[in-house]
């Protein structure tokens, strides 16, 4: 993954963020959103792609409006897709089947006998 070619490929749209914030919030666009393409990248090696493409499809979106700079909820909103595509095209190791050892399966059997004693004592005497 080419983070910096990445970062080129990100389209912005920028308008008013919501919240408190007086004349200055009601003036100025400062809420980003950052818009990218995942079937357009050439940041994404074609491996990469269908694995982002599988997990989070063809357009990956995301909105910072936390600060009061239009640049820094840029930043913010640029490292939200950068995380969303690491994790996207992390490959997750297979879970190996494993099975109970010889020892483990004698001890629940025990403990089965054990507590089946244990009712069997409890029961009333029928004589």
């Amino acid at each position: 993954m080419d983070v910096e070619s990445i970062r080129s490929e990100i389209a912005f749209r920028f308008s008013r963020s919501s919240g408190p914030g007086g004349q200055h919030a009601n003036k100025s666009s400062t809420r980003a959103e950052a818009i990218f393409d995942v079937e357009q990248s050439l940041g994404l090696s074609a491996a990469e792609r269908t694995r982002v493409l599988d997990k989070l499809g063809p357009v990956v979106r995301s909105v910072a409006q936390d600060e009061r700079s239009q640049l820094r909820n840029r930043e913010l909103a640029t490292e939200r897709i950068l995380e969303q595509l690491r994790e996207a095209t992390k490959i997750r190791r297979k879970r190996t089947a494993t099975k109970p050892t010889r020892a483990a399966k004698e001890r629940r059997l025990d403990d089965k006998k054990r507590r089946g004693e244990t009712k069997r004592l409890r029961r009333d005497v029928d004589d």
